[in-house]
Parts: structure tokens; C-alpha cells; sequence
């Protein structure tokens, strides 16, 4: 005979969901401040050009506008890399690329940082490669070195000396690496890649340079 406290003893508890955690974003904070300067000159120039020209420069300039602005936001404002828990949101100038983690084959810097998957390669446009920085980081590494002949406060801090001689690209590779490894025997990480085209940049781009060909050939 059981008690009622055997029985609830024996119901099986719910399972706890998995914490999900916010994705990680990487972008190219000196991309961003350059497009917003362009976009404030930009602007600027053409508001004049349409509130004080005369003629067809309103027309010409608001199409230019038209065919600058989207490419503007499309190199600088645009690109970012999301790395969640199952997948690798990869978000270039013209197009979205979700990469599961499983599909990953590898992620790698070289003059550029690419990551393979599925066969293809694709470009972080959010991680730029800087050949100064990296030279920098490599004479960080070599007096790092030299300061430390015997060894010892490698021994003891090789970590924080390891990534604050790094290149921040490099670094980001790393991370990004390590987050693949991780993730990739995650059951919501299977899947093929996908890509999706940003036809909101690029559909008004095209219009604008159509555009402005048209006028500028029958001025």
C-alpha cells in the first residue's frame, strides 16, 4: 500500500527549458562612424542641392540620393555577424547569410575572414582584416617575449597576455571558432545554409542609378 507521498514521489518532473542567452554581435565600429559621416555629408549636399538648385538639379540630386544613400547603409551600417547558440547570422552588404552551426566547416582570417560552410565560402564583412593591426599585435607578442625571458608571468597570466597582444580580428575568428566547436552537436544547430537577398538596399539603389542615367543623358 502506498502513501499519497509515494505518489507524488514517482511523478516525473518537468524538464527545465534551456537558458537562452542573447546573440553575439560583432561589427566594425570605425565602418559604422565612417557611414554616418558620409550619410550627414551626403545628406547635407543633396537637401541643398534640392531646396536651392534650380533646373533639374533637385531631380538629379535627389535621384544620386537615392542611388548613394542604400549603398552607403549597405557597406558601413549594414554588415554584422550574430552569433547565437544553434546558427551564425552573417548579415553583408547585400545579402543574409544564416549558417547552422553543424554546417560550419571552418572559420579562418587570412587578408579577409571567411567562413566555410556547405561547400561555399563566405565573407565577414564585419570582421575587416587590418594588416597594421595585426603588425602591431605581432611586436606587442615579440617585447611580451622579451619582457618575459624566464617564462613566469606567462605561467601565470598567458591568457590575458595572449589576447591583449591579438589582433581584434583574429580574435574574433577565435571566438567565433571556438563557438562552432561548441555548438555544433546542438540539435537546433542542424541544417543547411540559407541566403537571402536584401532587396530593400538593393532595389532602390538600382532605381536611383536608372534614374540618374536617364537624366544625366537627357540634360
Amino acid at each position: 500500500m502506498t502513501s499519497p507521498d509515494d505518489d507524488s514521489s514517482s511523478t516525473p518532473q518537468p524538464e527545465t527549458p534551456e537558458p537562452r542567452y542573447a546573440d553575439r554581435v560583432f561589427r566594425s565600429p570605425s565602418g559604422i562612424a565612417g557611414g554616418v559621416l558620409l550619410l550627414a555629408l551626403g545628406g547635407w549636399l543633396g537637401i541643398d542641392a534640392v531646396i536651392n538648385g534650380s533646373g533639374r538639379t533637385p531631380w538629379v540630386a535627389l535621384a544620386g540620393l537615392l542611388f548613394v544613400v542604400p549603398l552607403v547603409v549597405a557597406f558601413s551600417l549594414r554588415p554584422a555577424v550574430f552569433a547565437g547558440a544553434d546558427r551564425l547570422r552573417i548579415r553583408n552588404p547585400f545579402r543574409t547569410v544564416v549558417l547552422p552551426w553543424a554546417s560550419v566547416e571552418g572559420v579562418r582570417a587570412g587578408y579577409s575572414s571567411e567562413v566555410l560552410a556547405g561547400g561555399e565560402k563566405y565573407q565577414l564583412w564585419a570582421v575587416p582584416v587590418s594588416l597594421r593591426q595585426r603588425k602591431r599585435a605581432t611586436r606587442r607578442q615579440a617585447r611580451a617575449a622579451a619582457e618575459d625571458v624566464s617564462g613566469r608571468t606567462r605561467a601565470h597570466s598567458g591568457v590575458d597576455i595572449d589576447q591583449k597582444t591579438r589582433a581584434a580580428a583574429d580574435q574574433t575568428i577565435d571566438d567565433l571558432r571556438e563557438l562552432a566547436e561548441q555548438n555544433a552537436g546542438r540539435e537546433g544547430a542542424q541544417g543547411e545554409p540559407e541566403v537571402r537577398w536584401a532587396y530593400e538596399l538593393i532595389a532602390p539603389a538600382v532605381a536611383g542609378a536608372v534614374l540618374l542615367v536617364v537624366l544625366l543623358a537627357t540634360g
